[in-house]
């Protein structure tokens, strides 16, 4: 107010910064709804919650792990192992990384239906599966193993392919012995 009491009319450049300002806070907070709004619907639909437990039903959510889970019910390993006990890291953070790894690149290929096929095991999943070979059976195979720091070790599934996942004949005997 001035001395004669009437309002004083405030600069048109702070009234026009703080209209710009709620516009673009405006702008992101819908944005930002819309992306968690996605993302929540995402993780339901998908059954996100599930991937945080251990049970193989899991990896039946993905139609195309049908085969995978049906060949692991066959398997030698179905009463002592669970898929994560072979597919991820017997670390904490290991297996939280790996999860948070394959989650990710899993449910992009869900989202947009975009599977190689057959399946393949990433180079790094493979580490991950050798690790768990041997931090089970490592009293069994010590002595195979090499002693150099630079030698390299044949991977389990090299002779064991169907320790996991039963060959895939044995449970889908109309496929051809190639198509594995």
């Amino acid at each position: 107010m001035d001395r004669t009491g009437k309002r004083q009319k405030r600069p048109r450049r702070c009234s026009q910064a703080k209209i710009y300002i709620g516009v673009v806070s405006s702008l992101f907070s819908i944005l930002l709804g819309i992306v968690l709004g996605l993302g929540a619907f995402t993780f339901g639909y998908g059954k996100g919650a599930s991937y945080l437990s251990n049970d193989p039903q899991t990896c039946v959510n993905c139609h195309v792990m049908q085969e995978s889970y049906d060949t692991w019910e066959k398997s030698s390993h179905h009463d002592v192992a669970v898929c994560n006990d072979c597919h991820l890291s017997h670390d904490p953070i290991g297996k939280w990384v790996t999860k948070a790894d394959n989650g990710f690149f899993h449910s992009l290929a869900f989202t947009f239906n975009d599977y190689p096929d057959p399946l393949r095991i990433k180079p790094r999943n493979r580490r991950v599966t050798q690790h768990a070979c041997l931090h089970c059976h490592a009293d069994f195979v010590h002595n195979m193993l090499p002693i150099g720091e630079h030698d390299e070790t044949m991977s389990c599934v090299h002779c064991h392919s169907d320790v996991g996942h039963a060959l895939h004949a044995r449970v889908y005997p109309t496929l051809e012995p190639n198509s594995r």
